[in-house]
């Protein structure tokens, strides 16, 4: 892995720690069983463009700060992090498109945050539709947050270079 995406991938991981530290009481939604957190993906959605190594990294960070704020239930959601943001950085490895990541990994991060919360005696009901249909609505609405932040960067990047060339 390169220098550049070790340091993409840390300050990823970072905000991924802060977004429920900090932010997750302004930003959690709580509809017992369910919970979200507003932008919660969104680091390990933009980790998927550095690299695969990256989006694993920020993924366990964000199941190690939900650990400490919600417990092991939510962290063990948060851990399938890791398998959908692998998921989706493989696919733009392969030279699919940033969407395309995002749309394909959503079914594997709903069945996955669905089924790891069936050992804590949710019920299938709770299971599949509350948690997995939530977590699909949660994830369509952090994508949608991650393409304008990652077209914002593209633009600014766009603008810095041409403003080196005058």
């Amino acid at each position: 892995m390169r220098v550049r995406d070790i340091i993409y991938g840390a300050l990823l991981t970072g905000l991924s720690l802060l977004i429920p530290l900090a932010f997750g009481n302004y930003l959690r939604v709580y509809l017992p069983p369910f919970s979200a957190t507003l932008a919660s993906h969104v680091p390990v959605m933009l980790a998927m463009l550095v690299s695969p190594a990256a989006a694993m990294l920020v993924g366990a960070g964000s199941a190690v700060g939900f650990l400490m704020v919600m417990g092991p239930v939510i962290a063990a959601r948060a851990a399938v992090h890791m398998l959908f943001g692998l998921a989706g950085a493989l696919l733009i490895k392969q030279g699919r498109s940033f969407r395309t990541a995002l749309l394909a990994s959503a079914p594997i991060h709903a069945l996955g945050e669905a089924l790891v919360v069936l050992p804590f005696g949710f019920t299938s009901y709770e299971a599949l539709v509350l948690v997995g249909i939530g977590t699909l609505l949660h994830h369509a609405a952090d994508a949608v947050i991650s393409l304008a932040v990652a077209s914002s960067l593209r633009l600014s990047s766009f603008l810095h270079a041409r403003a080196r060339q005058v």
